[in-house]
């Protein structure tokens, strides 16, 4: 008989067994080892029919990298179990839908899961509510356990052996629930977001090859998605680890997607805008091959003129009246006209902490620098961005870092180098703490700065130790980096349960 089986299915087969008692176990199993084979024989002792629902791919959140096997060999190595009746790939992230539909007797969790407080995702009160809510009954196995997550960390090939390095500092240093405590600590950070708003617009296109009169390519659009981008993006991304965020942004004189914008920021960000005269809402389109996700064309819609002096005068006004209430000042300055040189100096001047990405993009290479800023407690830049500041090609990195850091103050410098991991870089006690990259499914790239910046920035305001903060925020890039544009914000719960399974 084929163990596996569609949902459809299995509430057929349950309504035929009406009289026996149904166990039901979940969980991702991602490397099956002895202590779920006890799990399953303690599972079935409880019952007669043994349902294994397992968390489908798109929902793991156990670090980069992971699952090692996919659902369907995960599902496939389950149904040769002899005490598993029937394997289900679950069509959600946890198993509460499940239980409803399917009404098992018994849901039977690990010990690891019977102090509930220790499940970093909280769900499994949700899961005690719906097996309750159907007349059934939680049961913990009192079996032996043992990590999937440990043994792959151990002996498997996820980590390089440089990141195993990286990681058995931070594991010497802080357990998995300091960690955990310092990143609730995170919530009481007050934070001002201050930077250009921008409309990530991603086209999704079929080839149809070469236009029958010019040397053109000729596209299909299928569909069209449209994020936040720029500073909303990254407002977004603290909103699950601060309890109040605010926006000072801009958008265009007539309020293009202002509604747009408001639907979509947290309910947690207090939203302040400026509307910049004869400009535009900021729009970046890029399109996109729909197999492949490659991107063929962007077309900018923007003004990169400066806010006239009347406007930017109000923001000042602004800047000076707020600046002091915030804790952490986080500066994304793409370089289209929102922060004057003015603007910049009253940033530095007033703001207790401040983290600036000033970022060169295809627009504004050339015209735009972080030389606006001075005396920042946190920059974030990648290679080629330091590179074109000091117009130096050639020499180490280290030096241009210490050369940048010392021109403009800047008390802690991180450069990123893509699949080579990030730099930091102390002024004050000239020291370079190195970072590996943890991005295992690279599929767009944009965003990933701000995600990193956005978890740095708070981190290291709150005096987090400097390789733990890299460590927070490189796998918020990694994050990033697996989907497409500003597609998902950066979620607090799935960055601690990474944290949880990779440091195992």
């Amino acid at each position: 008989m084929e163990k596996i089986l569609t949902l459809k299915s299995l509430i057929k087969i349950r309504s035929t067994i009406k009289n026996k008692k149904v166990v039901l176990c979940h969980g991702v199993f991602d490397l099956l080892h002895l202590g779920h084979i006890r799990h399953f024989k303690e599972a079935k002792s409880l019952g007669d029919f043994l349902i294994v629902s397992i968390t489908p791919d798109k929902f793991v959140e156990k670090g980069p990298g992971r699952p090692i096997f996919n659902e369907r060999l995960r599902a496939e190595a389950l149904s040769h179990i002899n005490e598993v009746d029937a394997v289900l790939i679950n069509s959600t992230e946890t198993a509460s839908f499940l239980i409803k539909k399917i009404k098992p007797n018994i849901y039977c969790k690990g010990p690891d899961y019977r102090k509930n407080s220790d499940d970093v995702t909280g769900e499994i009160k949700n899961e005690i509510k719906a097996i309750k809510s159907v007349g059934g009954k939680v049961y913990y196995t009192k079996s032996i356990t043992f990590s999937s997550s440990k043994l792959i960390n151990q002996y498997g090939s996820v980590q390089s052996d440089p990141q195993k390095q990286f990681l058995k500092k931070i594991k010497k240093n802080f357990s998995f629930q300091d960690i955990r405590k310092k990143i609730e600590l995170l919530k009481k950070v007050k934070v001002l977001v201050i930077g250009e708003t921008i409309i990530d617009q991603y086209t999704f296109c079929d080839a149809l090859g070469k236009s029958g009169k010019e040397p053109v390519l000729v596209l299909k659009d299928l569909k069209t998605e449209e994020y936040l981008g720029g500073a909303a993006a990254i407002s977004k991304h603290l909103s699950s680890f601060c309890e109040k965020i605010s926006l000072l942004t801009m958008v265009g004189q007539k309020g293009e997607y202002l509604n747009f914008i408001k639907k979509k920021i947290g309910k947690n960000i207090n939203l302040k805008f400026l509307k910049k005269e004869n400009s535009p809402t900021i729009v970046k389109r890029r399109f996109l091959d729909s197999i492949s996700k490659n991107k063929v064309l962007g077309v900018y819609t923007i003004n990169d003129d400066r806010m006239i002096q009347k406007q930017e005068k109000k923001l000042n006004d602004i800047l000076r009246q707020i600046l002091p209430k915030f804790d952490l000042v986080i500066v994304s300055d793409y370089g289209h006209g929102f922060i004057s040189k003015k603007s910049a100096n009253q940033i530095c001047k007033l703001s207790n902490f401040i983290s600036l990405n000033a970022q060169i993009n295809a627009s504004n290479i050339g015209y735009h620098s972080m030389r606006n800023y001075k005396n920042v407690n946190c920059v974030i830049i990648n290679e080629k961005e330091v590179r074109h500041e000091l117009r130096d090609r050639n020499s180490n990195i280290e030096s241009l870092m210490k050369k940048l850091a010392k021109q403009q103050k800047i008390k802690n410098l991180i450069v990123t180098q893509g699949s080579l991991g990030s730099i930091i870089y102390n002024l004050k006690e000239n020291k370079f703490n190195k970072c590996e990259a943890f991005a295992k499914n690279i599929i767009d790239k944009i965003g990933a700065g701000d995600a990193m910046l956005s978890l740095v920035s708070l981190c290291l305001q709150k005096k987090i130790d400097k390789n733990l903060s890299m460590l927070i925020g490189s796998l918020a890039a990694a994050r990033s980096v697996e989907t497409i544009g500003n597609r998902e914000s950066i979620n607090k719960k799935k960055i601690i349960k990474s944290l949880e399974h990779i440091l195992k």
